[in-house]
């Protein structure tokens, strides 16, 4: 059995407001289950059974340029593209200038954090369908998009000029990696995925898995690599790099 992708974390100099934030601005309720304590930061968790949560977990690390992954959220109509602005807005966020020209539909803004965010114009083809999140877009090789579609096992829906688009087969948001030029990394991600394994499932396979696919496994001593108790009472943590050298986690139960 493969990971799946749990979560998306974010380092947050304050978990509990930026989990307000996003909260507010995707009408996600919060975790009130052991993932939502305090001691592996907080979630929140999108409505019905299916994708990702979001956690905020403490790491104040200073801002080195802007994130290799950021949030694209879609839009029904224009109306409702303005609630979303207005409403990150009036929560904290703020208009974001990355060089976007005045023709482009979609808005720039970043949270209160400073990680940056689009909210979509109603009418793209390309989101359609999604969800409130239509895409992870990322920074990011065309091989590290076969690496995740591979990890994942979710099918390439996108694959021209170097660009790659995966998504999951029950549907959901895209995650995207838009090729060359990739900006040098310059610390640790703001934001990265954190995969999990079901109960019963042989971590020791998936992760020789995932190393066999090009994950890194990120162990100073070339030990097990585990980053000891997540705090969650259900298994540990296993730090890794993708071919990329970008962080993510996986959750292997005990």
């Amino acid at each position: 059995m493969t990971s799946h992708l749990f979560a998306i974390c974010f380092r947050a100099s304050r978990p509990a407001d930026l989990a307000r934030f996003w909260s507010g601005v995707l009408g996600w309720e919060p975790d009130d289950g052991p993932t939502g304590g305090q001691d592996s930061g907080i979630a929140i968790l999108p409505p019905g059974a299916g994708g990702f949560r979001l956690r905020f977990l403490p790491g104040g690390e200073p801002r080195t340029g802007r994130n290799r992954v950021h949030f694209d959220l879609t839009s029904d109509s224009p109306e409702q593209q303005r609630r979303t602005v207005a409403r990150a807005l009036e929560l904290g966020g703020e208009h974001l200038d990355v060089g976007q020209l005045p023709e482009e539909e979609h808005v720039v803004l970043a949270d209160p954090d400073g990680n940056e965010f689009c909210v979509i114009e109603a009418g793209n083809k390309f989101l359609a369908d999604t969800g409130s999140i239509g895409a992870l877009a990322c920074d990011g090789t065309q091989a590290v998009g076969y690496f995740w579609s591979e990890a994942l096992g979710w099918p390439l829906v996108w694959d021209q000029d170097e660009e790659t688009a995966i998504q999951s087969p029950d549907g959901g948001t895209k995650i995207t990696w838009g090729g060359p030029p990739v900006a040098p990394k310059t610390g640790p991600n703001r934001l990265y995925f954190e995969l999990a394994l079901p109960a019963g499932a042989d971590a020791a396979a998936e992760l020789d898995r995932l190393v066999a696919l090009g994950a890194t496994r990120v162990d100073a001593g070339g030990g097990d690599a585990r980053g000891g108790d997540s705090g969650e009472g259900d298994g540990d943590r296993v730090m890794m790099l993708d071919p990329d050298g970008n962080e993510f986690s996986v959750r292997t139960p005990r």
